[in-house]
């Protein structure tokens, strides 16, 4: 086989073991996007949010996306947001496990229900039975009624994210020792 061909048979073996971990997009409220009058406990209902994935927000003018305290979130409270965004497409990418919340600032619209605890499973946890899932409180007053669409059917993708991590292949050590005992009979012979 002679020592370029061994070379490039072993770099191959290499880039097989390296094995990109695929980062998933939610678009928060489906088409119906981050609105008045959507149920966000049904949209995130079994939807498992891992480090590395994002949370995408498309609303029009007269709303903002704040990331609040657990305790901000439940009163609706919003002058100690973490974050603030009202540009009308805000894309948070999760980077730490635990929970996050997620508010309309615009005053009476977390109230009315734009309102969003999103609990984020660490790096590799989750999968079709694995990480955690939301379960939010419904946000409406009492005595008040109001309408709520359910989102259109779920537009998650799953794409390679700058975020995503480099994980090794679990094949490894079967790998490893594949290149051994090639190297071995390449060295000997």
């Amino acid at each position: 086989m002679g020592i370029f061909g061994s070379e490039i048979f072993i770099s191959f073996l290499f880039m097989c073991c390296v094995v990109p971990n695929l980062a998933t997009v939610h678009t928060v409220g489906d088409s119906a996007g981050w609105a008045l009058s959507v149920n966000y406990g049904t949209w995130a209902k079994g939807k498992t949010f891992n480090v590395g994935d994002s949370l995408v927000f498309n609303y029009p003018s007269g709303h903002t996306v704040d990331e609040v305290s657990s305790s901000d979130y439940e009163s609706c409270t919003t002058g100690n947001s973490i974050t603030s965004d009202s540009s009308g497409a805000t894309t948070i990418p999760l980077k730490t496990a635990g929970t996050h919340y997620f508010i309309c600032g615009v005053m009476g619209h977390c109230s009315g229900g734009m309102k969003l605890p999103v609990t984020v499973a660490a790096a590799g946890g989750g999968g079709s039975g694995g990480g955690s899932t939301t379960t939010p409180s419904s946000g409406t007053g009492s005595g008040t009624t109001t309408s709520t669409t359910t989102p259109k059917p779920d537009t998650t993708t799953t794409t390679s994210h700058p975020s995503a991590a480099v994980s090794l292949s679990p094949f490894i050590p079967l790998l490893i020792s594949g290149v051994v005992a090639i190297f071995s009979y390449l060295v000997i012979s």
